[in-house]
């Protein structure tokens, strides 16, 4: 489906009875429940905040796009990590590369394509500087560690 890059953020996942479905494994929309965390505490990582963000600055991140490919299921009690690198970074789009695995073995991919938008407005804005400098930072020292 694409080019995995190495991440730039690993989130730990356990699987709970409550993530699966009557089969006993991982419900297919928990997947991208699982990718929303995780993206949201890797912005947290880089210092900036969802909530103080829209407060502040009135930016929010919506997604636009997602692309998915299901590969292995996951069940209960798996220990899981959500792996994050940014795939390509626009004026106001960013594309996130999300893995989920379970140790070396990889059970999801999905590409998502998010905008930031001015939430008073509710239209596309750009990149703040600072968000655009750290995950640019991140997006071309995993790019060319791939070439």
């Amino acid at each position: 489906m694409h080019r995995h890059q190495p991440p730039s953020h690993r989130f730990p996942v356990r699987v709970y009875y409550e993530d699966t479905d009557a089969a006993g494994v991982v419900y297919y929309a928990n997947y991208l429940k699982f990718c929303e965390r995780a993206r949201t505490e890797w912005l947290r990582a880089l210092g900036f905040e969802q909530q103080t963000l829209r407060e502040e600055r009135s930016l929010v991140f919506v997604v636009r796009t997602v692309e998915a490919e299901y590969l292995k299921s996951g069940v209960l009690d798996d220990a899981l990590t959500v792996e994050t690198s940014v795939a390509e970074i626009g004026r106001s789009r960013l594309v996130f590369a999300q893995s989920v695995m379970r140790g070396s073995e990889r059970l999801f991919d999905c590409r998502v394509g998010v905008v930031c938008v001015d939430w008073n407005k509710r239209k596309p804005a750009s990149v703040p500087p600072d968000i655009r400098a750290l995950m640019t930072s991140h997006h071309e020292t995993h790019s060319e560690s791939h070439r």
